[in-house]
């Protein structure tokens, strides 16, 4: 479908209630009406009607004057987790390689140009923003994102490549689509990934694929670190071979 349609069975009202939703955010996590109005570019009393439906669904709740989410809305994102399957099997393991390890370590699956987090086990604070499940990163500048983009078949690959918005997080970042090209090939023939301070300075991330008994990538996994404490030879040499192992004893546990 060329971009811009929509398909005759798109509910516009259904976009505009996930908008609002999506307007709140760790930065804004209680918001006005007029706030809301002008983040999703709705009417005053579109946006009213929205919030007001929300929190009598009781997804939101306000104070006569500003609206917040309710835990309720977790809902939404641990139906898509549970019909995954993934988060069950998975934490167990990422909780067994952040011990062998002493770093935080994460999976996570493509979304768009995104990858979100499905699972989660922190040791150390590395990163100037929080990450819990359901957080997003780019994926061309993350590790687990391209291993993700890297074992994506390979009309979804170009596709997101097309859409992506390649901005420079720091000085490393690489935003250009060739070079990110022959870094994904390097993924596929290697098996894993490492980024040096790429998404943010003094963070490293080595990530590896998740595979399912079919040996289709389901997701992956990464372990992290600051530049500080661990360099780059070490990741490789220490990290990657107790991820790899990992990861090939779970994929017999991952649903196909």
């Amino acid at each position: 479908m060329p971009d811009g349609e929509r398909s005759p069975e798109f509910v516009a009202s259904l976009s505009k209630g996930l908008n609002v939703i999506k307007s709140f955010s760790a930065e804004a996590p209680s918001l006005t009406l007029s706030e809301v109005a002008e983040r999703t570019g709705l009417s005053r009393a579109a946006a009213r009607r929205f919030l007001l439906t929300l929190a009598e669904l009781g997804y939101a709740e306000n104070d006569g004057r500003r609206f917040r989410l309710t835990a309720r809305v977790l809902e939404l994102g641990f139906a898509y987790l549970s019909s995954l399957g993934l988060t069950e099997v998975i934490t167990p393991v990422l909780k067994r390689v952040s011990e062998a390890v002493d770093e935080s370590c994460s999976a996570s699956v493509l979304d768009g140009t995104e990858v979100v987090y499905i699972a989660r086990v922190q040791t150390h604070r590395i990163m100037a923003v929080g990450l819990g499940i359901g957080a997003r990163l780019p994926s061309y500048a993350t590790s687990m994102g391209r291993v993700l983009l890297a074992y994506a078949p390979e009309e979804k690959r170009e596709r997101i490549l097309d859409n992506l918005q390649m901005v420079p997080h720091t000085e490393r970042t690489v935003t250009d689509r060739d070079q990110l090209v022959r870094i994904l090939r390097q993924v596929r023939e290697e098996g894993y990934c490492l980024v040096d301070q790429e998404l943010e300075v003094g963070l490293r991330s080595l990530a590896v694929p998740l595979r399912d008994g079919h040996g289709r990538v389901r997701a992956a996994m990464n372990v992290s670190g600051h530049a500080s404490r661990i360099s780059v030879e070490s990741m490789i040499e220490k990290y990657l071979p107790i991820m790899k192992k990992t990861a090939d004893e779970v994929s017999v546990l991952i649903p196909t």
